[in-house]
């Protein structure tokens, strides 16, 4: 039951799309919202105020003041009206900064804004989306443009329908139980990884057979890579939204295996929901 969502905010169009799905569900499911802004001050100056001094800097006032004027802004749009939102205001890097605002507050889902990331900026420095993704233990929605979350049709949720990504199953179908909309469980068959269609439709109908969900439908597609197939198939069925669980890996085994979830969130036109497994 999502009741606590984290919304980081730099204030851009990114993150006020972000803060619009988030405001959609919470008035769905009676959420609090937790709208976080990393202040990105001067290293001298965030020592400062953590030292507990009496009389912050002036540039830190500065910066606090620019931020409250900010935060009002926000606050006073029509689609935030009626919805119990709580500010806060970290001085650690975002990563960071979300990861303890999670722990702190409890919270069940992060929604965040990313315009993605390319190039050697995707190889070596990636979107603040891919990072959290690869980091949180709690859902992360990652949204690109604004968009009628209560008007996805379609879910595709990838899986390779190993005992692992069951309670990931699980919680993509009570997600699209909200939504009312139809879990497309897909399979991506490749070149590399193949499986004939009766093997891996043994291996769908197993994984499933105990599960408590309904409404979806069992798919098995072809493609160059498992990526190019989600996006692919996703785009055949027009659907609103991709789901995908992810392993999270770190270091040097994420700089030379990659990782599916972040790839998919950096490449997706359209909204993913990650699920750690």
């Amino acid at each position: 039951m999502i009741k606590k969502i984290l919304v980081p905010t730099d204030f851009s169009s990114q993150a006020e799309s972000a803060l619009k799905v988030a405001a959609q569900i919470a008035k769905k499911n009676d959420c609090q919202i937790y709208l976080l802004h990393i202040l990105e001050m001067p290293v001298h100056l965030v020592d400062l105020m953590s030292s507990g001094a009496s009389a912050p800097a002036p540039e830190a006032i500065f910066f606090m003041k620019q931020t409250h004027k900010k935060f009002e802004e926000v606050m006073a749009s029509d689609y935030l009206q009626g919805l119990e939102i709580i500010e806060t205001v970290s001085f650690e890097d975002v990563l960071h900064g979300i990861m303890d605002s999670c722990k702190k507050n409890d919270i069940d889902m992060i929604i965040m804004g990313s315009h993605g990331s390319s190039g050697f900026e995707e190889l070596f420095i990636g979107s603040n989306a891919e990072k959290v993704v690869r980091t949180s233990e709690k859902p992360v929605l990652v949204i690109k443009e604004d968009c009628d979350i209560f008007n996805v049709n379609d879910i595709v949720y990838a899986t390779n329908f190993d005992d692992e990504d069951k309670p990931s199953l699980i919680a993509a179908h009570e997600f699209a139980k909200q939504l009312n909309a139809k879990l497309h469980l897909l399979w991506i068959n490749t070149a590399n990884s193949f499986k004939t269609t009766s093997e891996t439709e043994e291996k769908m109908n197993l994984m499933i057979a105990d599960l408590p969900i309904d409404n979806y439908t069992l798919n098995i597609y072809n493609d160059i890579n498992v990526e190019k197939g989600i996006l692919n198939f996703a785009n055949s069925v027009d659907a609103g939204l991709i789901g995908i669980s992810t392993h999270g890996r770190k270091g040097l085994s994420h700089f030379i295996n990659g990782s599916l979830g972040e790839d998919v969130v950096n490449h997706a036109k359209r909204p993913v929901l990650t699920f750690k497994i």
